[in-house]
């Protein structure tokens, strides 16, 4: 079975269900399987440390789990249009791996959450973007043939899934939003077993 690693950081569980569909759609394409990974947050206090296994949810990320991948499936709750510390702060780990070139070449996916619908969303998925065209991988989006893009009325964009949450973090997960992250995770996983097939 061919892993596609899902890697993302979740506060308030909008991100975690997101990546719980995503693994679904990797699921669906024979032969590939869902490795989903967390990171540990990032504290305030300079003495603060998490403990190696988190109270629940997925395990937290090692730098293996990147170099073992075919694929990465990365989301971050929006802030301000920007990803979460904690994803940037585990990316800023990464150089070892970068150095090897462990990614490259690797197919690789966003996808966000935020409170509101003009809350950054696309410029979080940017942000998200950027390390990992540094790591020399190649990033997928959402076509406009996917027709829930042109049918929804809250989150989904070309340059990945997102949701709005709500300002108060309730609003209901849309069927348009769900069906862009299983394509997302589906069309991910489809790219993977075509890249390792040549």
């Amino acid at each position: 079975m061919m892993d596609i690693l899902v890697l993302y950081y979740s506060r308030d569980g909008a991100i975690a269900e997101m990546a719980q569909i995503i693994a679904r759609g990797i699921e669906s394409v024979p032969g590939c399987q869902a490795r989903i990974r967390t990171v540990a947050p990032v504290s305030t206090v300079c003495e603060a440390t998490a403990d190696n296994i988190p109270d629940k949810g997925p395990p937290y990320v090692t730098l293996n789990d990147l170099q073992e991948c075919a694929g990465l499936a990365l989301g971050s709750p929006g802030y301000f249009g920007n990803m979460a510390s904690a994803v940037k702060y585990f990316l800023e780990s990464t150089t070892p791996g970068w150095l090897a070139g462990h990614l490259a070449g690797k197919p690789a996916a966003v996808f966000t959450a935020t409170g509101t619908m003009h809350g950054g969303q696309e410029s979080t998925l940017l942000s998200m973007m950027v390390p990992l065209l540094h790591h020399g991988m190649l990033l997928l989006g959402l076509p406009y043939s996917q027709s829930a893009l042109n049918e929804t009325r809250s989150g989904g964009t070309p340059y990945g899934a997102s949701r709005v949450v709500g300002v108060d973090g309730k609003q209901v997960f849309s069927p348009e939003e769900k069906d862009l992250c299983l394509a997302l995770g589906q069309r991910l996983a489809e790219t993977a077993n075509k890249l390792i097939k040549k």
